[in-house]
């Protein structure tokens, strides 16, 4: 045993070799003395004395006994400094991955800020040295280990922690967050039973049923035969995705049998032996996430956010809003009650993030409000409403968990702002050869900016620049503008709108043959161009020819065509701004209007626009 970890083979592979448990496997050890040792950092590369609080385990030496404190006795003595003062340990989120942003580490940070001014030392966990989590002075001391089971109970046995955070370290810790707790470590905040009761399908369904809140028809799948049975029973169009992935991985929105026999054989590669979720895909439904903070007692709402994108693209590459801009007060009403609802009914002691969509039909005119998912944890909004209204989310949270009140915290109401925060997500497309840069329930973003003016148009604008979509200034007396539009028949009847207003702006028109027939039955001149299979010069070779200043080509579904692939490649290779959902693009002709005025210019601190809210 001792010879397997000094050669770095963990109690998993251990196990996997022995053919035991890993449980049984750190009994093993831990009953024969084979426990790590934490050293600290050589900081100053032994040029002096190096004070950092900053560890790493090993296992150099065999332990000759433990002593009655539970420490170990041996010829590698552990370097750790620890005061008198309590400890809390926080799990920060391991390895940046897509789909389980850096904005997580934002809460890290701000909880360990928070508890040491509280009169705590903070145990930071992280394996990741770009995060600001890992700085030096963030904790008061530092461990650098993989955020896995083995490694985190090594620290809570030699920390002693009163309480382990694992809300704001976004996924990698809330599946460790069951078994650390039966391992008997101090899990504060929400419960991983709560947590657990909102991944599973069926405990929470029942949930929602209880509190009287609707959610999108859905059932599991096995098979592709149990997959259509499902599929029919709620109709089509409907979004599918394997159980048990991070940012949405592999989810599709399929729109009849033959796709989604062709789903089922991908999901199961990406998830074996998992069932398949299957819902009903809200068609043209506004999302909408929420976050809050409750204490056991109140729940109060910190920021109601309003995609811009609709259903179907995922939370973390979708532009959105704050405050709303469109829903209305019965619907703003109904969003409120159902946070605190679902806030008290799962015990949430700190932050929680819930999706809705809200879809309009002639049945609900006025909207009707769906759940999609509820999280009791950190979203990766905190950090956008926590700047957009000055309200510090992540901060308060960490307070609730160690036993404050939001009264005590004087946070009791939900804070309101007269001014437009847009926040835009940052995709990495340019960097990957040949990838579609198309939107969809996958998320792909790898950042996100915001743009602030007291008009959304403004803001808007302002959160394209920030992104690096140069959007194109409105033509001069004299000037040619040229935007491209090619959109799917669903969209048509956005279609007409949309041309007005870019032919009021100043742009001329260029369409391919059916969205060119679409407009010219409602009178609207334009230019025709060939797909790229129709012949030459075609839509790619007048973006190449530096012809087209702006582009708009929404697909259908996720399976786009060779000619739609190529003409938003060619777009993105010629930094031409281009948007592929039809809802941003309605807003960016309505940024549009806004380019070059005044109003744009202005520039105002964070604080300044804080105070102003006051």
């Amino acid at each position: 045993m001792w010879e397997a970890k000094k050669n770095g083979f963990s109690d998993v592979q251990i196990s996997h070799l022995l053919g035991i448990s890993e449980e049984e496997v750190r009994e093993l050890r831990i009953e024969n003395g084979v426990v790590p040792v934490f050293k600290l950092v050589d900081t100053c590369a032994g040029e002096f004395e190096a004070y950092t609080p900053y560890y790493y385990s090993c296992y150099e030496s065999p332990v000759l006994s433990i002593g009655e404190d539970g420490q170990p006795n041996s010829l590698n003595e552990s370097e750790i400094r620890k005061s008198d003062k309590p400890t809390v340990m926080i799990l920060g989120g391991g390895a940046n991955r897509i789909g389980q942003g850096i904005e997580f580490d934002y809460c890290c940070c701000h909880a360990a800020f928070a508890l040491r001014d509280a009169g705590y030392d903070t145990v930071m966990v992280n394996s990741n040295p770009e995060t600001v989590s890992t700085d030096y002075d963030t904790s008061t001391r530092l461990y650098f280990e993989p955020l896995t089971f083995e490694n985190v109970m090594n620290i809570i046995e030699v920390e002693k922690p009163v309480g382990v955070i694992v809300q704001f370290g976004g996924q990698t810790p809330l599946n460790l967050a069951t078994r650390l707790e039966e391992a008997g470590a101090p899990i504060i905040g929400t419960s991983p039973a709560s947590i657990d009761r909102t991944e599973d399908r069926k405990s929470f369904g029942a949930f929602l049923d209880e509190l009287g809140i609707s959610q999108p028809a859905g059932g599991t799948a096995t098979n592709f035969d149990e997959a259509v049975e499902v599929a029919r029973s709620i109709g089509f169009p409907v979004l599918v995705r394997p159980s048990f992935v991070l940012g949405g991985r592999a989810m599709e929105i399929v729109f009849d049998e033959e796709s989604l026999k062709k789903y089922i054989a991908r999901a199961a590669e990406v998830s074996p032996g998992k069932p398949i979720l299957i819902d009903r895909f809200l068609d043209g439904a506004i999302e909408v996430d929420v976050d809050a903070i409750c204490d056991g007692d109140i729940a109060v709402v910190g920021g109601i956010m309003e995609h811009i994108e609709q259903a179907g693209i995922h939370s973390g590459d979708s532009a959105c809003v704050l405050p709303p801009r469109s829903l209305s007060p019965k619907i703003l009403k109904e969003i409120r009650e159902n946070t605190e609802k679902l806030a008290l009914g799962l015990e949430v002691k700190g932050l929680m993030n819930v999706q809705y969509a809200v879809q309009y039909t002639d049945e609900h005119p006025e909207g009707k409000l769906f759940v999609i998912e509820v999280n009791p944890r950190a979203s990766r909004t905190v950090p956008f409403v926590s700047k957009a209204t000055g309200v510090p989310l992540a901060r308060l949270a960490s307070l609730v968990m160690i036993g404050k009140s939001l009264k005590e915290l004087g946070f009791t109401e939900e804070p309101k702002i007269d001014y437009f925060c847009v926040k835009e997500a940052v995709l990495p497309f340019i960097k990957f050869t040949d990838v579609d840069p198309l939107l969809g329930p996958e998320m792909r973003s790898t950042g996100e900016v915001m743009g602030i003016a007291d008009n959304f148009g403004v803001a808007f604008a302002k959160s394209q620049a920030a992104a690096g979509q140069n959007l194109p200034l409105p033509p001069k007396p004299g000037e040619t503008r040229k935007a491209f539009l090619s959109v799917n028949n669903r969209h048509k009847k956005n279609l007409v709108s949309l041309a007005k207003n870019l032919r009021e702006l100043g742009f001329n028109l260029v369409c391919t043959e059916g969205t060119g027939e679409a407009l010219a039955e409602e009178g609207i001149e334009s230019e025709f161009v060939y797909k790229v299979h129709e012949g030459r010069p075609n839509i790619v070779d007048r973006i190449k020819n530096k012809e087209i200043d702006f582009v708009i080509n929404t697909p259908l579904g996720a399976a786009s065509k060779f000619d739609e692939t190529a003409i938003r490649r060619a777009a993105l290779e010629n930094s031409l701004p281009y948007v592929t959902t039809i809802s941003a693009a309605e807003v960016t002709v309505q940024a549009l209007k806004h380019l070059g005025t005044e109003e744009i210019r202005k520039v105002r601190s964070l604080q300044e626009w804080h105070r102003a809210a006051d």
